[in-house]
């Protein structure tokens, strides 16, 4: 058994410092610095961690990488979009956006890519 871990989720990312103004100054997010691997970290909530993994070689995987629980997503939409965030808008067969957001049984949900073309999302519980 792992006790009481804290969990570290690992993005893949090209360039550090233009991934570093992203997370920090376009989402918000707290900036730890450098770790001894090169990662730069960034505080989550309950202790969590995100690192960016810098390489020339990251590619995105067309997958939300990471999902932001968020209490308005209108709101954090908006602000998000005042920072210079491009939310994407679907229409596919089982989700549509409706102004970036997607309302799936007790969830709404919007995505966006950061600076390397990873896929982010937000979500609200209903």
């Amino acid at each position: 058994m792992i006790p009481e871990p804290i969990i570290t989720t690992i993005i893949q990312v090209k360039d550090g410092p233009s991934s570093v103004e992203f997370y920090r100054d376009r989402l918000g997010l707290s900036h730890k610095g450098a770790n001894a691997e090169g990662q730069e970290m960034f505080a989550l909530a309950g202790g969590a961690l995100l690192a960016l993994s810098p390489g020339p070689d990251a590619t995105p995987t067309g997958r939300t990488e990471i999902s932001f629980e968020v209490s308005n997503i209108e709101s954090e939409i908006a602000e998000l979009h005042g920072n210079g965030v491009e939310f994407a808008d679907y229409d596919l067969p089982g989700l549509k956006t409706i102004d970036h957001i997607a309302v799936s049984g007790s969830m709404k949900a919007a995505w966006f890519e950061d600076p390397d073309g990873n896929v982010l999302c937000l979500h609200e519980s209903l």
